[in-house]
């Protein structure tokens, strides 16, 4: 019964954060899309928001994205053992904590705007950007305490909830914000479209608050009266907060600042690239214009960012679920339930990323001449991107179910490792004229194969996971083979018949679905114990 109850729990948190980061990516795909298409924004205004929103993420890294895994682990492990006092302490210590930290982070990113633009990545423009996503750094600091306490708690809603309000708000206000400033350059769009994150993450702290102060009297309910935060107190909860969100942070920090590196280099080698002329126009190039050009090129390659984040946003439910469920696990001294959590999760990962791998490949072009008809270049770096995809979505497991065990520093080993090798592949692959921005998508796979092994082999010591080759990896590939041969011609065949390339192409994905899933029922790839565990499965049989 115990067993059973604990599955239902694992399962209702995953659901909970897998629904929202469905409504969050489908939302900001649908964003990316629009904004895209508008005249005079482009893959030079996708160039200049992707730039600036990169070391937005770098500074968001450094200052909160190890605040939920940290504060839930901390938290969940307390309120295992029945210290629900200390859960909150480490509650209140961790929200004093960022705030000053947040404020910090905001502060040097919006006054070092023009030196990060002009110096360290070298595109003129970003400044723009950069100034107006800076107050969202203080508020989403302030965002992932709370849903990290929560989380820890068991309550997985606030996250999912305030998660898509945030991406709502983001969503709807940066078309607005684009079309409002459509007369301008594309520099300027681009800002205006990165000040609806900072605003959309402003009104999701409010929410965030307000869920707080309404359950506030429920938490401190039967807790000692005495729950003043003393300057002795404040400094040992930091440091125990501090010393597990950091190394949390190295593995987000590492990859954040590898793609600060990777539009530093791509800025750079598309000047050597092309310095002796560009393809389709007359004479040396000037520096503006290889400015221009490393823009346009940085905007086509950041196009497959929504296509390829959607399929891990599914996966990611699964990675956050992990930290505090194995944290909670060990602490009871339960390591037959953190095994079994991992090789479901890992199980699940593999089944939902492989086919949307193989369809992506495959429907490369027609997939960008559908959603980008306005800026249609660049699907090969699509194709080259989603074959990393299987590496990045099995890393967030392995890096989930790593930091549970409380070896935090493991992934972030890994992915330095893979972030050297990628900086090496960039600097040597950009500068060729012949392959220029590919070399970035080509070691960003490499980057991910590389860690994704560290991690497994890092793992496999701890924890003596039953990953059967034919069951996790020779099936679920041959379901996706059968499915690449069923869409592929159904895609023909429609497309003959009507010579419409978005019919025949929904078509096709909607035969990939239906003959996917009668692939893995019929290979027996999810046993009736794992299969029990799936949500819509239950509510099948309950009807």
């Amino acid at each position: 019964m115990k067993a059973i109850e604990k599955q239902h729990s694992f399962m209702s948190s995953v659901m909970s954060i897998l629904i929202a980061q469905i409504v969050v990516k489908l939302l900001g795909f649908l964003y990316r899309i629009v904004i895209t298409n508008i005249d005079g924004f482009g893959d030079a205004g996708n160039g200049y928001y992707n730039a600036g929103f990169q070391f937005y993420t770098l500074l968001l890294a450094i200052s909160s994205v190890g605040i939920p895994n940290a504060i839930s682990k901390l938290t969940a492990g307390a309120a295992a053992r029945g210290d629900r006092a200390r859960a909150h302490m480490i509650f209140r210590t961790a929200l004093w904590l960022f705030l000053g930290i947040g404020l910090v982070c905001s502060c040097l990113l919006y006054m070092g705007a023009d030196f990060i633009a002009l110096t360290v990545i070298k595109m003129d423009g970003v400044q723009y950007t950069l100034k107006a996503l800076a107050p969202s750094i203080l508020f989403v600091c302030l965002s992932s305490v709370i849903r990290g306490y929560f989380m820890g708690l068991g309550n997985a809603s606030p996250t999912g909830r305030s998660q898509m309000l945030e991406q709502a708000l983001k969503s709807s206000m940066t078309i607005i914000f684009v079309m409002v400033l459509s007369a301008y350059s594309a520099k300027v769009m681009s800002a205006g479209a990165n000040l609806a994150t900072s605003v959309a993450t402003l009104f999701s702290f409010g929410y965030l608050l307000c869920y707080y102060l309404r359950r506030r009297s429920g938490i401190l309910e039967g807790m000692e009266t005495d729950m003043s935060l003393g300057k002795r107190e404040f400094l040992h909860y930091a440091k125990a907060i501090l010393f597990m969100s950091i190394p949390i942070s190295f593995s987000s920090i590492i990859m954040s600042a590898g793609r600060v590196v990777d539009t530093a280099t791509i800025t750079r080698g598309i000047a050597k690239a092309f310095a002796f002329g560009i393809p389709g126009e007359v004479g040396i190039p000037t520096a503006a214009e290889l400015n221009s050009k490393a823009v346009e090129l940085a905007g086509m390659l950041a196009k497959s960012d929504p296509l390829t984040n959607l399929p891990l946003a599914l996966n990611v439910a699964f990675a956050s679920v992990l930290v505090p469920t194995i944290s909670a696990a060990i602490a009871k001294g339960d390591r037959q339930e953190a095994n079994s959590k991992i090789s479901f999760s890992m199980l699940i990962s593999i089944l939902i990323i492989l086919p949307c791998m193989t369809g992506l490949i495959l429907f490369a072009k027609p997939i960008f001449l559908m959603i980008y008809p306005g800026a249609p270049d660049g699907w090969q770096l699509l194709q080259i991107s989603a074959a990393g995809m299987a590496f990045a979505a099995m890393d967030q497991t392995l890096c989930g179910s790593l930091q549970g065990l409380g070896k935090v520093l493991v992934p972030a080993k890994a992915l330095m490792i893979g972030v050297l090798v990628k900086i090496a592949l960039n600097l040597t692959l950009i500068p060729i004229t012949g392959i220029n921005i590919y070399g970035a998508a080509i070691s960003s796979v490499v980057c991910h194969g590389l860690a994704c092994t560290i991690c497994y082999r890092s793992l496999k010591k701890e924890l003596s996971l039953p990953l059967e080759l034919k069951k996790y990896f020779l099936k679920p590939a041959a379901a996706c083979l059968i499915m690449a041969a069923v869409s592929a011609a159904c895609y023909l065949l429609v497309f003959q018949l009507t010579q419409s390339n978005r019919i025949a192409l929904l078509a096709a994905i909607l035969f990939a679905v239906v003959i996917y899933a009668i692939a893995v029922l019929s290979m027996k790839i999810l046993n009736e114990e794992e299969l029990k565990q799936l949500p819509l499965v239950n509510k099948l049989r309950s009807k």
